[in-house]
């Protein structure tokens, strides 16, 4: 109980807040990562509308979904968890998630600069689902913030992967 009254991000909905109902935590993450990584999205490219896009190279189509919506998310979920771990043990959950977030949007601003300026939004409820869930269990930790990652990373992946299909 004490991480969950130490995690003060308030303007977060109430239930990303709880380590219960993943059947409503899981949606909801969902659209608190995705709606504001839109609207950073457009921000960006007003800001910087030349900016380069991420490039996936000659990689097939269903490659390509598998990696983005089931190995990125599992992948990254396990490294994001690792250093959470870590950093909780140093600091504060709040502290734990913004830095966490901001590694994050650091790390892919080194492959795509403005990348970075949308990847911290998610980050952020990712990285906060995984300490909240991690009152519940290690493995409830890992699993929802990689389901709602997945779901994030989805649309993109679709977009991408019809892209290629033509």
């Amino acid at each position: 109980m004490a991480r969950r009254r130490a995690l003060i991000l308030p303007f977060l909905p109430k239930p990303l807040l709880e380590p219960r109902r993943a059947g409503l935590v899981i949606p909801l993450g969902w659209l608190t990562a995705i709606v504001p990584s839109l609207l950073l999205s457009g921000v960006a490219q007003w800001l910087v509308p030349n900016a380069a896009q991420p490039e996936f190279g000659a990689t097939a189509a269903t490659t390509l979904l598998f990696l983005l919506v089931v190995f990125a998310p599992f992948v990254e979920t396990l490294i994001m968890g690792a250093v959470l771990l870590v950093l909780l043990r140093v600091a504060s959950p709040t502290v734990a998630v913004l830095i966490s977030a901001i590694g994050w949007g650091i790390a892919h601003s080194l492959a795509v600069p403005a990348w970075g300026l949308v990847i911290w939004w998610p980050f952020l409820i990712f990285s906060t689902l995984f300490v909240v869930w991690r009152e519940r269990s290690l493995l409830a930790a890992f699993a929802v913030p990689a389901a709602v990652h997945a779901l994030q990373n989805l649309g993109p992946a679709l977009v991408v992967a019809s892209e290629r299909s033509l």
